[in-house]
């Protein structure tokens, strides 16, 4: 597969997602109830967001088909992308989203990856072709923006998980979300966060990485958050002492992509998209750097080594194809 989100790589990605948002079965549901009236399929939990085997990966499933038809408006799925919306995202759907998240024993639910990637689409369908996408989704990201209200003055400490638990991705990507929609008060939140969790970390060894079901390297996840949330300055005296020895190829194992030895299995693919997601991170940092920074040769050819170990795995077998499109999309459109 290409390097490069080409249209006719945007196509193949396309017709890959446009398979399984809307395919129920088989589905790994999360789901607390409160009594027998509880036991409900995924469809009947979930209006819009039933399909690729969980929640989480058909709401980013969405956000790829609508950046896809964003940059690429002329490939051939672009009608069943805006068929699928024009179905999927509209009020009354929602509503049951919503529905959903107004249960008591839903308070964290998806928390927080789920609700950072349900920002980044309320963020990619703003200013998108059919406004009344953004405006169907904007009573379920209301929610998902007061949850992070919420919980975040509680949350004392981060996770550092490379899983889903991983709150420095979640801030990530909320960011996108405040920023676009101008919600300053909110992105001030998040940064005050950042800086309340990793603003005193330094010299980070990465000595657990990767862990046997990693997708998210939790030193570059960090990383990429504070360059996200933090001016370009601040940023960089930070970023020297969280990773010092980046020129000399250290922490040695931030360098390496990881081996994925049976991609049939869930958690053992996961490591594909840690590949993928460390390329993401790693070009996003060195664009930081200037072209003389003895870093910024180091790092790119990071980049390329990652990439190339996981951008071929992102279709074929259900139990990686369900996500890491997502991951590759955001990894080729979100740096250069």
């Amino acid at each position: 597969m290409t390097s490069r989100l080409t249209s006719e790589f945007a196509s193949r990605l396309a017709k890959v997602a446009l398979g399984h948002v809307t395919r129920e079965y088989p589905n790994h549901i999360l789901h607390g109830l409160e009594g027998p009236q509880d036991a409900k399929t995924p469809s009947e939990l979930h209006p819009v967001f039933y399909g690729s085997y969980d929640w989480h990966s058909c709401v980013h499933g969405y956000w790829m088909l609508a950046r896809l038809l964003h940059l690429h408006p002329e490939m051939p799925e672009a009608q069943a992308i805006r068929d699928l919306f024009a179905t999927m995202l509209v009020p009354d759907k929602i509503g049951g989203e919503c529905a959903y998240f107004d249960r008591p024993m839903a308070r964290g639910y998806e928390r927080p990856y789920g609700w950072g990637w349900l920002l980044k689409l309320g963020a990619e369908l703003h200013g998108h072709e059919d406004p009344a996408w953004a405006e169907a989704l904007s009573p379920l990201t209301e929610r998902i923006v007061k949850r992070f209200r919420d919980f975040l003055p509680l949350a004392t400490y981060p996770v550092r998980t490379g899983t889903h638990y991983n709150t420095a991705f979640a801030l990530r990507l909320a960011a996108d979300f405040a920023d676009t929609v101008g919600d300053d008060t909110f992105f001030d939140l998040l940064r005050s966060t950042a800086l309340r969790w990793y603003g005193s970390d330094t010299a980070c060894p990465a000595w657990g990485e990767p862990s046997g079901d990693d997708f998210l390297s939790p030193a570059l996840i960090e990383a990429e958050c504070m360059r996200r949330l933090l001016p370009a300055t601040e940023f960089a005296h930070w970023f020297d002492g969280f990773l010092p020895e980046i020129a000399a190829g250290q922490p040695r194992t931030l360098f390496a992509p990881a081996s994925v030895s049976d991609r049939s299995d869930g958690k053992i693919a996961h490591l594909d998209g840690l590949n993928i997601s460390r390329a993401w991170c790693w070009s996003s940092l060195a664009n930081t750097l200037t072209d003389t920074d003895p870093r910024r040769p180091v790092m790119r050819d990071a980049v390329h080594r990652h990439l190339a170990a996981g951008i071929a795995h992102v279709a074929g077998d259900y139990m990686g194809e369900h996500w890491l499109a997502s991951f590759a999309v955001l990894d080729l459109t979100e740096t250069k």
